[in-house]
């Protein structure tokens, strides 16, 4: 069977060459982008870094193989914000239809009203066909109307979801630009799996990476990430999970329908305070016997010179006051008969007694061995083995426990205790792991791997587990999203997860263009 016929509204691709929507509204002046960094020391770009190293110093007659050093960038607080240009893809299949869709508006109009006026808009809708609903306008008063109005208006289509048409389409949008603000992203929001590519492929087999549009699929090509919020127990975590992570996007499991405003506010809250692009973090050693072995970057890409004398890790783009940490693996040689110190860490003449460790270097040394059982949970439950995936989160539990720094209370590790035991309990059967369990986990492997923060299953409430890696611009933006639908509550007479006390509907604020 034919595409068109299998899919009667489907949009073949543009010609080649073609481009599919070059009416992006004008800006009204260009504005400077969010500062590069070529960080290669304290004070050497917008990033802050610092290093601390596994022990402060070691006996001058000893070596260390796979010695620890942990590097910690931060971004600026407070920078100039660079504008942006988002475009939403969202689902509107039947299976929207009713309170889900209701929802869905409440949280584009909020979104509408965070935006300024340097910032464009655009709306992709998708069921089994993708249509472009809002072409990339700015944000003025007299668009943010008009934005809002095709979102109220918005009802659901015939069944089917069409993933990959509808990221195909967007990604048309930042592709057919004329113009361009600093940062550019899109946010996909879906509550199924892809019905559309499944009917193409042999038994139904799934290749997630068909979904990923390929402009997006290689770092120095793609416009800007995609950020996935999946919801519900029918969406496809994995393929979501898989968007995100081919795209430097971040994945975000959204268990409660009450949720998606929330969802939403947090995503955007770091979109709208991006404080750095392209950070690179180069690292060289001084000391001629000094080999850099391995960088644990996460999902961060990193180099190694042939001789090992030399390191870099991109970054990419961080949001304002935001952290990364990435531990490198050193070889230390002896300190020979002639040298004092080695150009890495002080060497003491003799040392009766090894220093402790760093705590903070442990600290990371424990989140990163808890992110592999999370991956190593992961594979054991898709196979099967649920009791062995929930063993191998306890373990993890009982190892940060067991850290320096876990037994002396550290709040970043009470929060990762908490979130192991939540996934282990999320595993330990078939239908828990199906229904929320797989989601949890690949929401949990994105957070941690971009170190960057995940709606993770529930409401973004006061949780350590959401908050683990939460901007305060982040956190600032869930607030409003908070207030925003308590005050509708209260005049729509609606419980605080904004349904009717006595229908159920959900009513959306239409605003209307002023002459």
């Amino acid at each position: 069977m034919s595409t068109a016929a299998a899919f009667p509204h489907y949009a073949p691709p543009p010609p080649a060459g073609g481009s599919m929507f070059p009416d992006d509204e004008p800006l009204d002046a260009q504005i400077p982008r969010a500062p590069k960094a070529e960080a290669t020391n304290n004070g050497g770009g917008a990033l802050v870094l610092s290093t601390q190293c596994e022990f402060p110093a070691l006996g001058r007659s000893a070596s260390r193989d796979k010695f620890s050093v942990l590097v910690h960038a931060r971004a600026p607080a407070d920078v100039a914000r660079a504008p942006l240009d988002l475009v939403t893809v969202l689902v509107v299949s039947v299976s929207m239809e009713g309170e889900k869709l209701e929802l869905l508006k409440q949280a584009m109009c909020f979104v509408i009203d965070q935006l300024g006026p340097a910032y464009r808009l655009s709306a992709v809708t998708f069921s089994g066909y993708a249509v472009r609903r809002i072409r990339l306008s700015r944000m003025t008063d007299d668009g943010k109307a008009s934005a809002k109005l095709t979102v109220v208006s918005l009802v659901v289509e015939w069944t089917g979801t069409n993933i990959g048409e509808g990221l195909r389409v967007g990604a048309e949008v930042l592709v057919s630009r004329r113009q361009k603000n600093a940062v550019a992203s899109m946010i996909l929001l879906s509550d199924g799996e892809d019905t559309f590519l499944r009917a193409l492929l042999p038994n139904g087999a799934m290749r997630y990476m068909d979904l990923v549009p390929p402009v997006f699929a290689h770092p120095g090509s793609r416009p800007g990430p995609i950020h996935t919020l999946g919801f519900g127990a029918k969406h496809d975590a994995a393929a979501f999970h898989t968007i995100a992570e081919a795209t430097g996007g971040t994945f975000s499991f959204v268990e409660n329908h009450a949720a998606i405003q929330d969802s939403f506010a947090q995503c955007i809250g770091g979109l709208l305070s991006v404080a750095v692009q392209q950070a690179r973090i180069a690292v060289s050693c001084l000391h001629r016997g000094v080999r850099v072995q391995v960088v644990k970057s996460g999902s961060y890409g990193n180099t190694v010179g042939a001789d090992g004398r030399a390191a870099s890790i991109d970054v990419g783009e961080l949001y304002d006051d935001e952290e990364r940490r990435f531990m490198m693996l050193l070889y230390v040689p002896r300190a020979r008969s002639t040298e004092e110190v080695t150009r890495l860490l002080k060497r003491p003449l003799e040392l009766t007694y090894m220093p402790p460790p760093s705590m903070a270097v442990e600290r990371e040394r424990v989140r990163l061995a808890a992110t592999e059982g999370i991956a190593a949970a992961r594979a054991a439950a898709d196979g099967g083995q649920h009791s062995g995936a929930a063993h191998i989160l306890e373990s993890k539990v009982k190892a940060v426990e067991q850290s320096a720094p876990g037994a002396a209370g550290d709040p970043a590790l009470e929060a990762l205790k908490e979130e192991l035991r939540d996934l282990s309990l999320s595993v330990g059967d078939r239908r828990k792991y199906e229904q929320t369990g797989r989601a949890l986990l690949l929401a949990g492997m994105s957070s941690h791997a971009q170190q960057r923060a995940s709606a993770m299953g529930m409401d973004v409430q006061s949780t350590s587990k959401a908050r683990a890696y939460l901007t305060p611009k982040m956190e600032e933006m869930v607030e409003m999203s908070r207030e925003s639908k308590k005050k509708r509550g209260n005049a729509n007479g609606q419980q605080p997860d904004g349904t009717s006390r006595q229908t159920k509907q959900v009513k959306v604020e239409i605003f209307t263009i002023k002459d």
